[in-house]
């Protein structure tokens, strides 16, 4: 049987180094490999027409560029389009392309399915499949029909970033490298629940833009939401991020869904004040989409200008971020791929 190939796509310019030597090319191959790839988007290894018809050849015996265009699109009447890929391994994932005026962001994935569980959202309970790689991470930039208006990028769609770590910095790194896309960190924003060590990690080794999935500033009455509190609450995280400079460049926000009776009171934007106090950073209050078979309803529109209201008078930037592709199931919390993946949710623990 013969062997799977090497994908090109999501491959940093040492790894390509590498990989061109093993194929018995000159290392600056690889540089040229990295233009045709991330400058010239090719399909195939044989538009790489400055290396050698025997090189191109050699290439071809171990490896392919590794892109695959989406296999369904779903468009909202709002001007949002989803996307299905199917990954390497054989899973399936959706990202969301989300134009607005002269921005276009594509909100990717990073996991099939998650492992956080998180009780308002689709994807965890779809519960978990597997890592995306950085092929497939990077592949729904790179066979996005829509790619040459992109101006923003963000990790909010199906997993946890911070749980698949290596190849969610390896993506970033290919599109902020000079040899890669060239993109400015700012145009990247990446968004967690929390991980302990991954957290960490990302605030050391990476300049990209920091979302926090905060969503209620009790740690109690957030455990009972999201597991992840139990690991690493969120006093101890607002400790961490006091430890970086959020001033200049890299931006720190905080995700809240707001659901009505639940986290939307003034008691809960005082403590929000008090959890944040010398943090520089901004909050993004998100509508509740319903899903089956959870308690919780959204926030009234009258709650929620309330809510942003108080926080931005005691000093925290605060929007209430607008609902998109919500008629296709593409609007926050709502991604989920359990059809494809022969998953009954119900069934789900």
């Amino acid at each position: 049987m013969e062997n799977a190939k090497t994908a090109l796509l999501g491959k940093t310019l040492s790894e390509l180094k590498v990989l061109v030597s093993k194929a018995g090319l000159p290392s600056f191959a690889g540089k040229q490999v990295a233009e045709w790839i991330y400058g010239r988007k090719v399909k195939s290894i044989d538009e790489m027409t400055n290396i050698s018809l025997k090189n191109r050849e050699a290439l071809k015996a171990m490896c392919e560029v590794g892109c695959s265009n989406p296999v369904e699109c779903q468009r909202s009447v709002d001007g949002t389009v989803k996307y299905l890929y199917r990954t390497v391994e054989g899973g399936y994932i959706e990202s969301v392309y989300i134009p607005d005026g002269d921005r276009a962001t594509l909100c990717v994935s990073s996991q099939v399915g998650c492992k956080m569980n998180c009780l308002f959202c689709m994807t965890g309970k779809q519960g978990f499949s597997g890592h995306l790689s950085a092929t497939d991470i990077l592949n729904q930039l790179y066979s996005l029909p829509e790619r040459g208006t992109l101006t923003n990028v963000v990790f909010m769609g199906q997993g946890e970033p911070f749980d698949n770590l290596d190849n969610v910095l390896r993506a970033t790194e290919i599109l902020t490298a000079d040899y890669g896309y060239g993109w400015s960190p700012k145009r990247i924003t990446v968004s967690t629940v929390g991980l302990r060590k991954g957290l960490k990690r990302f605030l050391d080794e990476s300049d990209c833009h920091l979302a926090i999935s905060l969503h209620n500033p009790f740690p109690a009455e957030r455990a009972a939401w999201m597991p992840a509190e139990r690991s690493f609450s969120i006093t101890e995280m607002m400790t961490l991020l006091r430890q970086y400079d959020f001033s200049h460049q890299r931006r720190l926000s905080f995700e809240y869904t707001m659901f009505g009776g639940a986290n939307d009171s003034i008691k809960h934007a005082q403590e929000l004040v008090k959890l944040l106090r010398g943090l520089e950073c901004r909050i993004n209050l998100i509508r509740f989409h319903q899903i089956p078979d959870v308690d919780l309803h959204g926030a009234s529109e009258q709650k929620m200008v309330e809510f942003r209201d108080y926080l931005t008078r005691h000093g925290i930037f605060t929007t209430i971020r607008a609902s998109r592709g919500e008629d296709i199931f593409a609007a926050c919390g709502l991604l989920s791929t359990a059809k494809q993946q022969g998953i009954d949710i119900k069934t789900k623990q």
